[in-house]
């Protein structure tokens, strides 16, 4: 490791000054550069896909058409799920990642700093060529998020340009994901052993592998469908003796884990404020990370569970629903442990603070209506409804969006070196958490009385709560707008008291060591820990 730290060192005699000019940006090979990039990216990608999140909320807003036709309704679901998963959630997850991994472990860098610029820029083109399908002839992929067969099969040029562009976002996450994993694993200050590294880093280690395990098979079920398209093959043709329900099989082999992927780092940045704001160290460590593990391994023995409808044996059915419950057991675990250091805590209740607990609530949620899905009969019934998109959306947007949230009010003063506005902080917050619950609560009554999702129109008896879920997702996205006027840019131009080193009382770590904002280079010699890896001693 001293060799991998030493060679870092060397690499950075000739400039420990921040390069100026658009050439630190477009050149960038520091972590912390690169990290910044990723989360602007991964937000501008969240303002596109919200924006067609209203286009969908505008015409769902009454019954009848109103602004837009089926086909291109059914082309705005598809592209807001493909830019939310591959180009919101995603890349922010990873910019997280490249800026607290080298600064929770007391490494200089990342271990790959030319590829990690390189995994980076490889999302620009990505993003361009899916959201530019709309301006191709026949207009943006209409197949769901999910690219089913054979709709896949009968889609214009853009369905191409999608399969390309998502190849190109499956080999950034898997260089990104190579480069975690020998950053943790290889380049640790001496004294940090894995059991005492931060849940943020056990939670992407293991994302990492994860990641490399199911974007192949993405990649194997995407060029399926461009051979079924170009070159004469069936796989799930079922003309040519193919079977579109084999695609199913391998798209949730990669989809269910992906699911896990999007939330794993949630859990580790909220595993690291819960106890920074109850003054405690956290509760079941060791489960913690076990539990972690569990649930990776788990994900990937339940994907057939999007599948009761597709007319599995009754024996493949309760395989997949008894395995889908064992998920719930390590989910468990974990909720009871942050709940556990809570617990006679002395808590306060500064936004990061608000937003985990938030997180807490309202991801235990859509936990709940998961498992409930989890039950064949009844998931027969609710397939395909509103209920299923309430539940993910309880699961990924207060899960994955509000863990985000709560890990940027969190490592805001060391990123920036300014604190944040608390009164703006928290009118996002409740702002947010009122208007996604207004958007999607009322989802579960529309799925459960039997409304189908992705469809244009629906008749008179949906039409109430439907309205109340159109008004509910406008003010969810002015409450994100808000943020990037009131938050976001006023942090970043460095408007605001100045943040000190360990601006939280409670928190814990090597990142509140190095002063606010974090020098452009950090730990270049390995730093010495105290006995909990927490501190540097001198």
């Amino acid at each position: 490791m001293s060799a991998v730290l030493d060679h870092h060192d060397h690499a950075h005699d000739h400039d420990h000054h921040a390069p100026t000019g658009w050439r630190r940006w477009v050149y960038a090979t520091n972590h912390k550069d690169i990290g910044t990039l990723y989360l602007l990216f991964a937000f501008a990608m969240l303002m596109v896909g919200g924006l067609l999140a209203m286009g969908i909320r505008a015409e769902l807003y009454q019954p009848g058409l109103q602004l837009v036709n089926p086909e291109l309704f059914n082309q705005l679901t598809t592209m807001h799920g493909l830019i939310m998963v591959f180009g919101a959630i995603m890349p922010a997850f990873v910019g997280f990642a490249n800026w607290m991994i080298p600064l929770q472990i007391g490494a200089a860098d990342m271990a790959f700093a030319r590829m990690n610029n390189f995994s980076f820029w490889l999302m620009i083109p990505a993003a361009l060529m899916i959201t530019g399908s709309f301006f191709m002839p026949g207009g943006a992929p209409a197949a769901g998020w999910t690219l089913y067969a054979p709709l896949t099969l009968q889609m214009g040029p853009s369905m191409d340009a999608g399969i390309f562009a998502l190849h190109i976002l499956g080999a950034s996450s898997i260089m990104g994901s190579i480069n975690i994993i020998v950053t943790i694993l290889n380049m640790r200050a001496p004294g940090m052993t894995l059991m005492k590294m931060p849940m943020f880093c056990w939670t992407w280690l293991i994302t990492a592998y994860l990641l490399i395990a199911v974007m192949p098979v993405l990649a194997g079920a995407i060029t399926m469908t461009l051979t079924d398209r170009h070159f004469g093959t069936s796989f799930f043709n079922p003309a040519g003796g193919g079977d579109p329900v084999m695609y199913q099989h391998i798209f949730w082999f990669f989809g269910h884990p992906e699911v896990y992927i999007m939330i794993l780092p949630a859990f580790g940045i909220v595993s690291q404020i819960i106890p920074a704001f109850s003054r405690k160290r956290l509760f079941g460590y060791a489960s913690m990370v076990y539990a972690t593990g569990s649930i990776a391994i788990l994900s990937f023995v339940v994907w057939a569970h999007h599948m009761f409808t597709t007319g599995m044996p009754v024996t493949g059915q309760l395989f997949f629903m008894y395995s889908t419950m064992l998920i719930a057991v390590p989910t468990g675990v974990k909720v009871f442990n942050w709940i556990a250091t809570m617990w006679k805590g002395s808590m306060t209740f500064e936004t990061p603070m608000l937003f985990a607990v938030g997180f807490l609530f309202v991801f235990t949620m859509g936990g709940f209506t998961g498992l409930i899905l989890s039950v064949a009969p009844i998931d027969i019934q609710l397939q395909d409804t509103y209920y299923v998109v309430a539940h993910f959306h309880y699961v990924l947007v207060a899960g994955s969006l509000y863990a985000m949230f709560a890990g940027y009010y969190y490592w805001c003063p060391k990123w920036t070196g300014v604190m944040y506005d608390e009164t703006r902080g928290k009118i996002h917050f409740w702002w947010s958490l009122i208007s996604f619950n207004v958007t999607f609560f009322p989802m579960h009554f529309l799925g459960l009385a039997g409304m189908p999702r992705r469809y244009a129109d629906y008749p008179m008896q949906f039409a109430d709560f439907n309205a109340i879920a159109s008004i509910g997702g406008l003010a969810f996205g002015l409450a994100q707008v808000y943020f990037f006027f009131f938050v976001l840019l006023p942090t970043m131009r460095g408007i605001g008291p100045k943040a000190s080193a360990s601006p939280w009382e409670g928190a814990e770590g090597l990142e509140w060591e190095v002063p606010s904002p974090a020098p452009f280079h950090t730990f270049e010699t390995p730093p010495k820990l105290n006995a909990n890896a927490t501190k540097i001693v001198a």
